[in-house]
């Protein structure tokens, strides 16, 4: 199961972002900015994705049973347990 330390962060003006889609067609969007909601903290912001076969993009998923919103101020640990739920989708 893929977890924080897994990620490739890319870097740019407006902060770090990662993305993953898993085997299951969900993912995670993961980004830390001043923008963002902990980002000024060093925290983390996720959003759910969908990305189906048929896709060219992935989009926010707003109807999981993980969340219906981005969440924010999250640490890596947090991150992680994000991430295995949204594997376990």
């Amino acid at each position: 199961m893929k977890e924080f330390k897994d990620l490739e962060f890319e870097q740019d003006d407006m902060g770090e972002h990662a993305g993953e889609i898993f085997p299951n067609n969900y993912g995670i969007s993961v980004i830390r900015g001043p923008y963002s909601y902990g980002g000024k903290e060093g925290l983390y912001e996720i959003a759910v994705l969908r990305m189906t076969p048929e896709m060219k993009y992935s989009e926010i998923c707003y109807n999981t049973p993980i969340t219906n919103n981005v969440e924010g101020n999250l640490t890596p640990d947090d991150v992680t347990e994000y991430m295995k739920q949204i594997q376990e989708l």
